[in-house]
């Protein structure tokens, strides 16, 4: 399927051979899904156009936020982790990874909206993880 389209043949027309002639010998038997309907169609949610570009930033885990949101998605997440976090060391390294992030880009602002972010009180979150987990260091 390398070959030019003809000059004398409509785009159309030279698009519907070359799928003509492949379906002939097969080469779209066995395709993965054939056969099933496409995965990220849904028939309860109203059609979005952009459905499988969404899928494909999940599967990847790619954000599509600007660098400064990203950073406050980051730091939500940051504190959940810290709060639910096995002991008090792993708290305390769990923040000062997000907080040596917010310093960085205080100093060096990325583009976007403003961080409006500052580092998060190490002793506090501490404080509120012990409140949370008596007994464990």
């Amino acid at each position: 399927m390398g070959e030019r389209k003809p000059a004398d043949i409509g785009f159309e027309s030279w698009v519907d051979k070359q799928i003509r002639e492949a379906t002939e010998r097969g080469e779209f038997d066995d395709l993965p899904g054939a056969g099933k309907p496409l995965p990220g169609l849904n028939a309860h949610m109203p059609y979005d156009e952009l459905w499988w570009v969404k899928q494909k930033l999940r599967e990847e885990n790619v954000s599509a936020l600007p660098p400064t949101l990203a950073l406050r998605k980051q730091a939500q997440e940051a504190r959940k982790a810290a709060a639910r976090a096995g002991s008090e060391a792993e708290v305390r390294e769990t923040v000062a990874e997000i907080n040596d992030k917010i310093r960085e880009a205080i100093r060096n602002p990325p583009a976007g909206p403003p961080l409006n972010l500052a580092p998060f009180d190490v002793e506090r979150l501490v404080a509120q993880w012990r409140e949370n987990h008596p007994g464990r260091d």
